[in-house]
């Protein structure tokens, strides 16, 4: 018998893993050299930093999500966006390359980690323009740069937090904002904080430079309801979302005209996407790119 269920609980596995590639857009995980070589580099963080696990959990679909809503309530960075992105024709495409970035940084060699932010680099050095308001925008701006680290982190910790499968300490959330540091700095940002109250302490300073225009608000309705999204992926993808948005600050919901309702979020939003995450964990299994990063080093 147990020979059986395992037998089953493979099969179900696959072909939910099958399902999430064809949602996504994404082909089979295969790490290449850039993972696997050379023998012995810790990459950026190494096997015993929080980066490694946070980035490795289930919780990172949330956290995509929330950082993308978060982002766009910055005037600049979202006019970048609306004039150079592709996200409306291709959004796993868009998606893919994000997480690429993210991934190769953690879990890639040194060398292939300084490899993604130099071609990050040269592809902003074409982001340019005017946003509607007349102010002149750049996607290498220091400036700019830091507010899409601070949102990415930010975003990344609060849903590991409520949806990873162990919650950071204080000190290891401490830790993994000094380590994602690190990233920002190569990419040029101006000088990141270091710590959660230092980095929630510059969110709060950023609150009169943010505000959603129509090009935000257009953006937000694709984002929450993609029109080309498979049926079979409506109803997990709208949970994701909805647990997304109760991860964002309260002005920014109010803003997004999805006003706080903390008895809905913590009786039906939250245990039902921490069912969905646990899930998706499930049926997609360890991290191929952290299990050959852990080769690479010899842990």
């Amino acid at each position: 018998m147990p020979v059986l269920v395992d037998q089953v609980a493979a099969a179900v596995r696959s072909r939910l893993q099958s399902g999430l590639r064809s949602t996504l857009g994404s082909g089979p995980p295969v790490p290449g050299r850039e993972y696997t070589e050379p023998a012995g580099d810790p990459g950026l963080f190494g096997p015993d930093s929080p980066a490694w696990a946070v980035h490795a959990d289930p919780a990172m679909l949330v956290a995509g999500i929330r950082a993308l809503l978060l982002q766009m309530f910055h005037p600049l960075a979202m006019a970048g966006v609306a004039d150079h992105s592709d996200y409306r024709q291709d959004p796993s495409g868009r998606l893919n390359r994000t997480a690429h970035f993210v991934t190769v940084t953690t879990y890639g060699s040194t060398a292939a980690a300084d490899q993604a932010v130099a071609q990050v680099q040269r592809v902003h050095d074409f982001v340019t323009g005017i946003a509607p308001d007349g102010r002149p925008y750049a996607a290498n701006d220091p400036h700019l740069l830091l507010w899409v680290h601070v949102a990415e982190v930010d975003s990344f910790l609060r849903a590991h937090q409520r949806y990873g499968r162990r919650p950071l300490s204080s000190d290891e959330a401490d830790q993994y904002v000094s380590d994602m540091a690190e990233v920002a700095i190569r990419l040029g940002s101006d000088v990141p904080p270091r710590t959660v109250a230092g980095m929630r302490s510059w969110l709060r300073g950023m609150r009169d430079q943010l505000d959603i225009g129509d090009q935000a608000r257009d953006t937000c309705r694709f984002l929450l309801s993609p029109p080309n999204l498979p049926l079979a992926a409506r109803g997990p993808y709208t949970m994701v979302a909805a647990a997304a948005i109760g991860l964002l600050p309260t002005w920014a919901r109010i803003e997004l005209r999805v006003p706080p309702l903390p008895l809905v979020d913590r009786l039906a939003v939250v245990p039902a996407a921490k069912l969905l995450v646990g899930t998706l964990g499930w049926a997609t299994g360890a991290s191929p790119f952290r299990a050959a990063a852990i080769t690479r080093v010899g842990a």
